[in-house]
């Protein structure tokens, strides 16, 4: 299928369900640019491993795309995505992309979508909303660089917004809405991003933390030449991490290593990576 004259309209429909002791999608519907490819059971069939794929290569103004993922009953799943998102600048139109995700009693799914590059003068926005069953988590984290620093450019000019929601039960239990204005006070002001052009949040929701945890995962937290700060809070039935700095690796390292702690205390198993984070 090919674009609009106004962009992409692009979507992807999943349902996670269990049968005979394995997570299976058991729905899948697509439609270009966005695909998904089989899954995979590194874990063990109780764990469905799912790569969301782009393949038109990037995002540009006009764009519109949606996601629904489901999962049903004490499913499990681990979503990523083949490669880094690349929001390219604007032609004038906002692009957008639309994520709902229900995740029903006793499943669990961890949200990993590799990086996304905001180029200078992208006009961006992404919703993302949960509905969360009691006794149903929801890990993820949102790693973003502004501006293609390896060639000097910087996010003096364009517009993203970043809405997520969690909600259980009509309460919620977790929203956070970020916006920044392609604007240089705002690119290096201490209450933007002080010139660092990669910013990171990770989150458990479905889950009490106390605060051993937390300082745990902020002794995790090893800093390297590239000055990168960090925070650790907790939030009402969940944990939250923040990242503001220059590397991606940085950043990827140190949420990795969280996740693998987050893991092992309370799913009883090892983080391991999706395949497509080594190629």
């Amino acid at each position: 299928m090919k674009p609009t004259a106004s962009g992409w309209h692009g979507s992807l429909d999943l349902i996670y369900a269990k049968r005979n002791g394995a997570t299976e999608i058991t729905h899948s519907f697509a439609k270009a640019p966005l695909k998904v490819q089989r899954s995979f059971y590194p874990e063990g069939k109780k764990i469905c491993h799912s790569v969301i794929l782009h393949t038109a290569g990037g995002i540009v103004g006009g764009d519109r795309l949606t996601q629904k993922i489901h999962l049903e009953p004490d499913t499990q799943s681990l979503i990523t995505t083949a490669a880094a998102t690349k929001v390219y600048r604007s032609n004038g139109q906002q692009a957008r992309q639309a994520v709902e995700i229900n995740i029903d009693r006793g499943a669990c799914l961890e949200y990993l979508p590799q990086e996304t590059i905001i180029f200078e003068g992208a006009i961006y926005r992404q919703d993302l909303r949960v509905e969360l069953a009691p006794e149903a988590s929801w890990l993820s984290w949102e790693i973003n660089r502004f501006g293609r620093s390896a060639r000097g450019e910087k996010f003096y000019t364009g517009d993203w917004r970043s809405y997520t929601e969690v909600w259980q039960q009509g309460k919620p239990l977790w929203i956070d809405r970020q916006w920044l204005p392609g604007k240089k006070e705002v690119f290096e002001s201490i209450h933007g991003l002080a010139g660092k052009p990669v910013v990171g949040t990770f989150s458990w929701i479905g889950q009490s933390f106390d605060k051993e945890i937390v300082e745990k995962a902020r002794s995790l937290w090893k800093p390297r030449e590239n000055e990168g700060e960090v925070g650790v809070t907790t939030l009402m039935s969940g944990l939250l991490c923040r990242y503001r700095g220059n590397s991606i690796g940085e950043v990827k390292n140190w949420f990795t290593e969280i996740w693998q702690l987050l893991r092992l205390t309370y799913l009883q198993r090892s983080a391991i990576k999706p395949r497509v984070w080594q190629i």
